[in-house]
């Protein structure tokens, strides 16, 4: 006996190498797909590691209608912008990793609950609240210092958004965390979940969901673990996805 498949209720997109082309806009053949999937009742939830100050004006723009997961899962919220959900970072440990990089030499960003610090001190740590720590480097051995040393704290969750960086979580925050949260909160499951991503902070909403679509210019490991393949984020990967797997023929 065959099952079938649940319909798709929620499709979670990744921003940056994904839903955002190179010139970080949205084609216009991906908003017809995302506008499509609104009109079909399926929540369409940018599932990002940016803040939410950087996300929301693209949640603004396709006109979004329920929620949105921010700093790789470190907040979630509706598009009313209420927080359903956070978890965030040790003050003194934030501080810690923002003197280790400036030790070894690499470009940083820092995401705290009021905005972002990019290659400056917020001063007094203490006086923010931490979501993410950033760090990136061209120079592999920078980053592979930066990756062992990170490693040693067993509170941290280590990935990236590209083979040139590293982003730091609380130890468990991911995004297929926050899918569950959401699919909890909706009344579905992750079977009626389709995931589209490119980098290793997508690779668990990928694996967990039932469509996992890794995008034409994904990291290898996205691929290997994706149970499909699309086009590029600069030739319409996204709404190719959403056509072929969650839009009704």
């Amino acid at each position: 006996m065959t099952v079938e498949k649940k319909a798709i209720q929620l499709i979670a997109l990744d921003m940056d190498g994904t839903l955002l082309t190179s010139d970080l806009e949205v084609s216009h053949r991906t908003q017809m797909a995302i506008k499509q999937a609104l009109e079909e009742g399926i929540h369409v939830v940018l599932s990002t590691g940016r803040g939410i100050h950087t996300c929301y004006p693209y949640a603004e723009q396709l006109q979004l209608q329920s929620y949105l997961i921010t700093a790789n899962g470190g907040q979630i919220w509706t598009v009313e912008k209420e927080l359903l959900d956070q978890h965030l970072l040790d003050a003194a440990l934030i501080e810690k990793m923002y003197n280790l990089g400036t030790q070894v030499g690499v470009e940083m960003w820092m995401i705290s609950t009021s905005g972002v610090f990019r290659e400056e001190t917020p001063g007094n740590f203490n006086d923010y609240e931490w979501l993410k720590f950033g760090c990136q480097s061209e120079e592999k051995q920078k980053l592979d210092i930066m990756i062992s040393e990170l490693s040693k704290y067993e509170e941290l969750e280590l990935t990236n958004s590209l083979p040139i960086n590293v982003e730091v979580n609380p130890k468990g925050v991911s995004k297929a965390r926050a899918l569950q949260f959401l699919c909890n909160k909706i009344g579905i499951t992750m079977d009626e979940v389709m995931a589209v991503g490119d980098s290793l902070n997508d690779i668990k909403m990928i694996q967990e969901a039932s469509i996992g679509v890794a995008m034409g210019n994904a990291q290898e490991a996205i691929k290997k673990v994706a149970n499909h393949e699309t086009d590029t984020n600069n030739n319409d990967g996204v709404a190719k996805a959403i056509e072929k797997f969650a839009l009704s023929k």
